[in-house]
């Protein structure tokens, strides 16, 4: 018994897998005779190319039990091996489809907690799962298989052997499945079942009750996951350790699933949406130092120097190619942005690997995955190196699935996973001949014993020939082109049938003694056909064709444009791009202007100013330019410093309210902002230069804030947040958070009522102090106390509310109503929690004195009144009243459209209310830079100060004015003469790509008709 023990694990060392599968992993029960044919293979004459840039020519590969045996030009084919002759034929190394989505399921849902509007069924113990229904890493595509037959073989026919199966659902959507595409079980086709977990930021919509329904919401929830997957790893291991005195920390099986993750033993990949989520990822990434591999977008070439090359991108090759701009009416709804990357798309993948990152190919995003192989050659002969390219297809999916051993290059000992062409496979003509899987080969393109392609010499009859004539079949089987040339005159053969080695056509001739239909029908032998024909009078003769030559299979293309590379953007893509570099001279001397300083030398008249490294030396009159300064003659016009914007929701993508909870400090407005917003560029040709990015009103805690400034033009979203700007965060009060007005569906939130929302504050407050507490036990145990211990849990949310009360964070409270605003303060007093400004604040004219009394500021607005019912108490001389109580007080806009015009809304601090010129300006410059914390650095013009400033054409208040330039830091990011040549520049390239794309719709076939197909639906006037 040991003997044959030993003889078992030899011959599973060795590899014999047909015995192995016979006698060590059959476990079904045989019926019948068992199939013991011998599994040798040799693929002789053929071009081997055994990986990126090593070619055999001539050479013979031999398969032996599913695995590669030999490979070389001298190889011998062994006796017992079935003879393949691939004369003419190229073989790859079997290509990989690293990111293959199945059938969509449904995902597991979680344990059902109440803070994800979810209950466990009544009398049912819930699994030990994640809170929440999108955390399921513990689910495995091996278990839960959702494919098709018709799926795998889609991926055959465009030369795929093997393919990362991918789960489809949820935030963490859990663990991959590599396979082959082969034949057989399920549980034979798995090479490897959980290869990566997958992570998306996926989410709802606004009216969904599950969190999360916003990006910002999906970040935070990954971040605090993979928190969690560390604690719950060292909590468990202390336990296990010293499980003494102390309680087990939860069983998890979610977090139990990440833990390879989090320690770098699995990968971890992200799918995305855009180049900024990839950016976002990339961060992620860096956080908990994770390794894996990006799913990209197609639109990574716009963050190649904020992204770093360590990090490996799956591609797409969906390229846009169904772009509705043929009727000008149309175009209009695509914007300059689309049609610039419907034009750089193809070049995405070679951007990326000219700039160091590993790259592969995937068919996951086209509609139908015949038009992979179209894409791919457009991006190889659009200068994607040929190498790079086969890298993409076999080594680089190979390395990142960790089969490096096993696949991605021809070798003895690895499986023979292989992919045959006619030719090089990217070039146009090439077609997929077969796929070898696991030694087994499967058929792609269907091809007769023997090829009747080419040019024949046809004779009718014998011994004197009736017909003489030259026949040529070129194309594909079984829809072979068949020609005939009789008498100098050509006939194209319309009726024709090709099976296997057989051949019939029928043809009508009038060009013979005999005119009428001639049908043929016969065998191919090589170099020869041979059969009988029935004549149009019924007699049957026999015919043959003796070979002449090939026919050339290329046809001519017309030019295609969109083959040409184009020059990867280096700045924003879209409209009013900084084409040129943005001016920033050293020194700017504003000579003669009306200076409005917002600061206590309040407005000066013919005054100068002078700009030094982007900080405001002097102000005085008759300054002298240093040497080289850019001199700005400013007489007749205004200059005030740059307008701040206390309320804004510019710039922040996908969603600006986590709304699913009613306490979300832990999202972060930060993470999600969008520097390619042309709202910014609007913006900033209203003379605004910050704005105070806000979290929306849903929640009586919401998220945290960002301050920017409006630096458009910049690569990185990030350049945009003022770093100096201390941290803040948004709460809110009212109608909004106790979902009053939401629906019928959204009744079971706390709080309902305005009484609960200053509980619920209070209550998560005392949440952070225990919070708190529980650190400081554990971190004042003696160091040997302290190992042995399990940690407290680090809880995003709390650390948020912590720094609040700490006076690191700043509260931005959502409010209308007298009696709320009141509550708060209380709330704020008691809890000693340090409150910025109340954002809204209607109400604010009857309450000014307690507002005062906390320390905060009010930012509200100039004339919104009446428009919902909490509202109905507004008063366009709140601002005013406020104002003159003591308390700072800025105008803000809520509103992208109104940040363009927030001069004029300064001007209504006049109109209601009577303040002064000086008084009005400070509420949008430094009364808001007050609230924000940031008044020693901006909001007026002083020496020191940051040159944040606005040239205008006249007097600021008056709308006749128009503002003309907006510096930041001493750069200018408008001039309204640039912008004028700029709207020229955007027509003349939106006509450009328009005439391009247009151009190619008509020579790319796959490409569909540029005109809406389906026609247009009118209203039903009620005439019958």
């Amino acid at each position: 018994m040991g003997f044959l023990r030993k003889l078992m694990v030899l011959i599973g060392i060795l590899g014999t897998v047909l015995f192995a599968q016979q006698a060590g992993f059959q476990r079904t029960p045989l019926v019948g005779i068992r199939q013991n044919t011998p599994n040798v293979h040799a693929l002789i004459n053929a071009r081997v190319v055994v990986a990126p840039g090593q070619v055999l020519e001539q050479a013979t590969v031999v398969i032996r039990n599913g695995v590669i045996q030999a490979v070389g030009a001298t190889v011998t084919p062994p006796p017992d091996a079935r003879v393949w002759d691939y004369s003419g034929k190229t073989i790859y190394p079997g290509f990989i489809e690293p990111y293959f989505k199945p059938v969509a399921k449904p995902s597991p849902a979680g344990q059902g907690n109440p803070r994800n509007g979810e209950q466990t069924p009544p009398q049912q113990v819930a699994p030990p799962l994640d809170w929440n229904a999108r955390v399921h890493p513990e689910f495995l595509v091996a278990r839960n298989l959702n494919l098709t037959e018709k799926q795998i073989e889609s991926l055959r026919n465009i030369g795929f052997t093997a393919a990362l199966v991918v789960p489809t659902q949820g935030v963490f959507r859990g663990q991959s499945a590599l396979m082959h595409l082969g034949e057989g079980e399920s549980n034979r086709r798995f090479l490897r079942k959980a290869v990566a977990q997958h992570v998306a930021f996926e989410r709802g919509n606004f009216r969904n009750r599950t969190y999360p329904n916003s990006l910002m919401g999906a970040i935070a929830l990954i971040r605090q996951t993979f928190y969690d997957a560390r604690w719950y790893r060292d909590a468990w291991r202390v336990y296990r350790q010293y499980p003494q005195g102390q309680q087990p920390p939860e069983l998890n099986l979610a977090l139990q699933a990440l833990e390879g993750a989090v320690s770098g033993s699995q990968p971890v990949v992200f799918e995305v949406e855009d180049d900024l989520d990839a950016y976002r990822a990339s961060k992620i990434y860096n956080e908990f130092r994770l390794k894996g591999f990006i799913r990209g977008s197609g639109y990574e070439y716009r963050q190649l120097e904020n992204l770093p090359n360590a990090i490996p991108f799956v591609v797409p090759v969906n390229f846009p190619q169904d772009l509705n701009i043929a009727a000008p009416e149309d175009a209009l709804d695509i914007d300059l942005m689309t049609l610039q990357h419907w034009e750089a798309a193809p070049d995405n993948a070679r951007w990326l690997a000219e700039n160091g990152f590993s790259v592969a190919f995937t068919s996951d995003g086209l509609k139908q995955k015949k038009q992979f192989w179209n894409n791919v050659r457009i991006a190889v002969k659009r200068g994607l190196d040929k190498r790079t390219a086969l890298a993409a297809l076999t080594t680089v999916p190979a390395r990142l699935l960790h089969m490096e051993k096993q696949l991605g290059t021809i070798a003895p000992g690895k499986l023979a996973f292989l992919t045959v062409t006619d030719g090089d496979v990217f070039a146009d003509s090439t077609r997929i001949l077969d796929v070898w899987i696991q030694g087994k080969r499967y058929e792609v393109t269907p091809r007769p014993p023997v090829s009747p392609e080419g040019e024949w010499r046809l004779a009718v009859g014998t011994p004197e020939p009736l017909l003489e004539a030259t026949l040529k079949i070129s194309g594909s089987y079984p829809a072979y082109t068949v020609m005939l040339e009789v008498a100098g005159k050509k006939k194209r053969v319309t009726f024709k049938k090709f099976q296997d080695q057989t051949i019939a056509f029928a043809v009508q001739l009038d060009t013979t003694k005999t005119a009428g239909w001639y049908r043929f029908s016969g065998t191919i032998f090589p170099k020869r056909l041979s059969g009988t024909c029935e004549l149009p009078d019924g007699q049957v003769v026999p015919w043959q064709a003796t070979f002449v030559k090939p026919v050339p299979r290329k046809k001519k293309q017309k030019p295609n444009p969109y083959t040409q590379p184009v020059q990867r953007p280096t700045t924003v893509t879209g409209s009013y791009t900084n084409t040129v570099p943005i001016a920033a001279p050293r020194a700017i001397l504003v000579k003669n202007a009306t200076l409005w300083t917002a600061g206590p030398a309040g407005i000066l008249e013919n005054t100068d100013m002078l700009v030094v490294n982007g900080k405001i030396k002097k102000i005085g009159k008759n300054l002298k330019a240093p040497e080289g300064a850019l001199v700005i003659d400013a007489t007749g016009k205004h200059v005030t410093p740059g307008l701040i914007d206390a309320h804004s929701h510019t710039a922040i993508s996908k969603g600006v309210n986590e709304s699913t909870q009613a306490v979300t400090a832990e999202v972060r407005i930060r993470d999600v902002i969008n520097n390619y917003d042309i709202n910014i560029y609007r913006e900033l040709a209203g003379g605004l230069t910050m704005a105070n990015l806000l979290h929306g009103s849903a929640n009586p805690i919401g998220g945290q804030n960002a301050v920017i400034k409006l630096r458009w033009g910049v690569q990185n979203p990030d350049a945009l947040i003022y770093q100096p700007a201390p941290q803040g965060i948004k709460f809110a009060l009212g109608e909004n958070v106790k979902q009053s007005n939401w629906g019928d569906r959204f009744t079971t939130r706390y709080p309902q009522t305005r009484m609960g929302v200053p509980q619920i504050i209070r209550d998560r407050f005392k949440a952070a102090l225990d919070y708190q507490k529980a650190w400081q036990r554990y971190r004042s145990l003696p160091k040997k106390v302290r190992r042995k211990t399990i940690p407290p849990r680090k809880d995003l949310e709390m650390e948020t509310l912590l720094e609040i009360m700490q006076g690191k964070r700043w509260i931005h409270i959502h409010s209308y109503r007298q009696d709320e605003i009141l509550a708060f303060v209380r709330v704020a007093q008691e809890l000693g929690l340090s409150v910025a400004a109340f954002q809204h604040v209607l109400e604010g004219y009857k309450v000014a004195e307690a507002i005062k009394a906390l320390g905060a500021g009010a930012s509200t607005f100039s004339d919104w009144w009446a428009y919902k019912f909490e509202v109905y108490d507004a008063i366009p001389y709140n601002g005013a009243l406020m104002h003159r109580v003591g308390v700072v007080v800025s105008y803000n806009s809520d509103s992208a459209e109104l940040a363009r015009r927030m001069n004029l809304e300064a001007a209504k601090a006049i109109k209601y209310g009577g303040l002064s010129r000086e008084e009005a300006i400070q509420f949008v410059t430094l009364n808001p830079a007050k609230q924000l914390k940031i008044d020693d650095r901006v909001g007026s013009l002083e020496v020191g100060k940051d040159a944040d400033f606005v040239i205008w054409s006249g007097d600021p208040f008056s709308t006749y004015t128009v503002c003309e330039q907006t510096w930041i830091e001493g750069k200018k990011y408008f001039d309204r003469e640039v912008d004028r040549q700029w709207r020229q520049a955007v027509a003349q390239e939106r006509n450009r790509l328009i005439q391009k794309y247009l151009k190619v719709a008509a020579v790319q076939q796959p490409m569909r008709s540029p005109f809406r197909k389906k026609a247009p639906q009118y209203f039903n006037l009620g005439v019958e």
